[in-house]
């Protein structure tokens, strides 16, 4: 399978030490504080194997946009995917990066006290340090130009984005970016696509925040459509300066 280039991936600050990981579909961008790439990869086929298997054995489940019954004999990382998938009212697989990045990650905390995990635009983070994180909207003049500021988390935290005009994951909307911070990367993924389903133009931004503040768990949410953006939430929105790539 061909991997779209991670353009964004270019404007990591480069004191960090990062390694990429791919399996299939999953393209993982990662930090830590050591060379842990044959371990990564190990948790990546693990955490894939898991999910393949449930598709297999639940006929339907990959292609469900509605949520699914919960299932309490499902592996950790599908109940999760099911979970995030109910309560933003979407089908499970929209929760599928930000829950392998999330499982990856939390596994590598073991060996390292930072990770960052970045899969197709959906990133789990735990850092001791604050970290910024430039939001990439496609074709948006606000593309990279405008940031979120995570601070130091001891539990990690989940930032997913989903576009409706970037990228190869399905949106019925047309935001070009639409970012949510939750402690669990599962619902921030599953939120972003949700939230972005209700954004056609600029003007539906007011009615997607209302839309994604009813979402139980998500602490925070971006949108960027054109050169309009709209927040709620605890964040911390920053500028961003000057990329490498200009």
């Amino acid at each position: 399978m061909m991997h779209e280039p991670r353009v964004y991936r270019d404007a990591i600050a480069p004191r960090r030490f990062f390694f990429k990981v791919r399996v299939k579909e999953t393209d993982l961008f990662i930090h830590a504080g050591h060379h842990l790439e044959a371990l990564a990869l190990d948790l990546t086929l693990k955490y894939r194997s898991y999910i393949e298997a449930y598709i297999r054995h639940h006929p339907g489940f990959s292609d469900s946009l509605i949520p699914v019954q919960e299932d309490r004999h499902a592996p950790a990382i599908v109940r999760d995917m099911i979970e995030a998938g109910r309560k933003a009212r979407v089908g499970p697989m929209a929760a599928v990066a930000g829950a392998v990045a999330e499982y990856v990650g939390r596994e590598l905390l073991t060996r390292s006290p930072d990770v960052i995990v970045e899969n197709g635009g959906d990133i789990f983070i735990r850092t001791d340090d604050p970290a910024t994180i430039a939001v990439f909207a496609g074709n948006s003049p606000l593309s990279m130009k405008v940031g979120l500021k995570i601070n130091g988390s001891g539990h990690g935290v989940g930032v997913c984005t989903s576009s409706g005009t970037i990228g190869h994951s399905l949106s019925f909307g047309s935001a070009d970016a639409v970012c949510v911070v939750s402690s669990s990367c599962a619902l921030a993924d599953a939120s972003a696509t949700a939230v972005g389903n209700v954004v056609r133009s600029a003007a539906d931004i007011k009615r997607a925040l209302a839309f994604g503040k009813k979402i139980s768990g998500i602490e925070g949410i971006l949108i960027i459509r054109g050169d309009r953006l709209g927040a709620w939430g605890s964040l911390e929105i920053v500028p961003m300066g000057r990329q490498p790539s200009e």
